[in-house]
């Protein structure tokens, strides 16, 4: 089966063109079976498709999976993949260090990789002095953004070749904003994917069997990119929106907490009554 693996929709994602529906119509056009919907911080890309499956106003012979490409505090994009009966709020709520974000998504058994992970410093984890400082943080990764169309050929070559370093499966994916870009990357499975968790034993048991692509020819800067430090203006976007989010983030982070504990609780509870059986018996 043959997946766009990074995918914006105009539903989910401000700075997309391209409604859900019509990104499946290109995509089907081009001969792929499947896409995972990547907005940024959102699922309501994929909750238009939902809506619109619901409705009855789409067949179902393509696809749709639901993903997310989370921006971190501290170590840029990454794309999560949850189980498809698991829906956390706080993954919607852009901030969270690298390090907490790949705890929470492994804890629920959801997985997790890079998005472009040599591309723009502000936006890459591996151009980040977090992952700069604890290389170990990349052995968490589940798989790795081996082909991005957005990137230059020697971003997409170190991704290649972190795949092989870490010796973890690669993953292509357009990451496009706009309908021409739609389908102009790829990432082949050699599974019957229907599902989230259909996706998660792929990519875990090694059905992933191939990606790539055509990167987009290069666009000069204009006047203003040439003289304004990009870098410095998005991370102090980022920590800034990042802060305007806390509460949020740290509301749902509690939830979190104590539905674990009443998880564990309720496990303690069950062994509790089973050893009784036993010494009863």
């Amino acid at each position: 089966m043959r997946f766009d693996m990074h995918c914006h929709t105009k539903n989910g994602s401000l700075d997309s063109k391209i409604d859900i529906e019509e990104y499946v119509r290109i995509l089907k056009q081009k001969g792929f079976q499947g896409m995972l919907v990547t907005d940024h911080n959102s699922y309501n890309g994929y909750r238009a498709w939902v809506k619109l499956r619901r409705q009855r106003k789409v067949r179902s012979d393509f696809v749709v999976l639901k993903g997310i490409e989370y921006d971190t505090l501290d170590a840029g994009h990454i794309i999560v993949i949850m189980p498809k009966r698991i829906h956390l709020r706080i993954l919607e709520v852009r901030g969270l260090p690298v390090h907490m974000l790949i705890r929470i998504v492994h804890q629920y058994g959801g997985i997790l990789g890079p998005a472009h992970p040599y591309g723009a410093k502000f936006l890459s984890a591996m151009c980040s002095k977090k992952m700069e400082r604890d290389k170990s943080l990349a052995e968490e990764f589940d798989f790795i953004e081996a082909f991005n169309t957005c990137e230059l050929p020697e971003s997409n070559t170190k991704a290649r070749a972190m795949t092989v370093k870490y010796k973890k499966p690669g993953l292509g994916g357009s990451d496009a904003h706009r309908d021409a870009y739609v389908g102009t990357a790829y990432t082949d499975i050699a599974y019957p994917v229907r599902n989230n968790d259909d996706l998660i034993y792929a990519i875990k048991n090694g059905y992933v069997v191939g990606c790539g692509g055509q990167e987009r020819e290069p666009k000069e800067k204009n006047v203003i990119l040439r003289v304004v430090p990009l870098g410095g203006v998005w991370k102090v976007y980022n920590r800034g929106l990042a802060l305007l989010k806390s509460h949020t983030r740290r509301m749902n982070l509690e939830k979190i907490f104590w539905l674990n504990m009443l998880s564990t609780q309720k496990e303690k509870e069950k062994k509790e009554k089973i050893q009784k059986k036993i010494e009863d018996s």
